[in-house]
């Protein structure tokens, strides 16, 4: 059985993002970056269903989209224990959005035979979580989000996952292929050795561009366009309130009341 992992590299979650002078991106100066702890449950769900089920003949492949700096999350991919790795690296899609992205994987892997598409949830990075339901529309096959567990069939052709909802529990039996989208909680996701880490960076990794795809300008264009970046608005400073307790009461309540008109 082929499985496939989804992985992004994105900013470290405790990172001080800085936006670009000009608005048009994040200064990647100074920040660190690494797989997005969401993808880390993608790979983890790969690994333990390829070691908890032997007799499935399982393969993982890491795959990820971006630009060169990105092969590092392969790298952590392989050093988990991934097979094999592919890097979706073209300039023009720099720009795509969710959908876009989609089309662009689905292109790349639609002949690869995998029969469970592994993805994280959501990227900590956008937030979005879009990426995963697209890509299983492309390929015109089942997708389960915020997956909690799933128990396979024996003859793995199908498979059974449950999924949080909002006050409850959804559970839901597909037919493979299929892409389950990995919510925290269904694993954890194992650390890297040292000697896997070493291992990893001499390991191949398959790169494709739009043309190895065959897909033209058009097919990699997305339907949205970010305008601009810009930092939260900076904080007001804070006040202190003088005097005695029933003093400061007087004054809070006032302040509550006639400027932040909330009472």
């Amino acid at each position: 059985m082929k499985i496939l992992s989804l992985v992004k590299h994105v900013p470290e979650s405790t990172a001080r993002i800085n936006v670009q002078p000009d608005g048009s991106g994040i200064d990647p100066k100074g920040v660190k970056f690494v797989m997005n702890p969401f993808c880390e449950f993608a790979v983890e769900a790969a690994l333990q269903f390829k070691e908890k089920n032997s007799g499935a003949g399982a393969e993982i492949t890491a795959l990820t989209l971006g630009p060169d700096s990105s092969v590092d999350a392969l790298r952590t991919a392989y050093a988990m224990g991934a097979d094999n790795a592919i890097h979706l690296n073209d300039p023009s899609f720099e720009k795509a959005d969710d959908l876009a992205v989609a089309r662009i994987i689905a292109a790349a892997i639609k002949d690869g035979g995998y029969q469970v598409i592994f993805a994280g949830k959501h990227a900590i990075d956008y937030d979005r979580g879009q990426v995963g339901a697209a890509l299983a529309e492309c390929l015109g096959i089942p997708h389960v989000g915020a997956v909690t567990d799933i128990e396979w069939a024996a003859d793995f052709k199908s498979a059974t996952a449950r999924r949080r909802v909002e006050g409850a529990e959804e559970i839901v039996e597909v037919q493979l292929p299929a892409v389950f989208t990995i919510e925290k909680g269904y694993v954890e996701a194992r650390y890297p050795s040292l000697p896997g880490l070493m291992k990893a960076k001499k390991k191949p990794i398959d790169t494709k561009d739009a043309a190895a795809l065959g897909l033209s300008a058009d097919d990699v264009k997305g339907a949205t366009e970010m305008y601009g970046f810009a930092p939260p608005p900076a904080r007001p400073e804070g006040r202190k309130l003088e005097g005695e307790p029933e003093q400061q009461v007087a004054e809070l309540v006032r302040i509550l009341r006639e400027e932040e008109k909330m009472l």
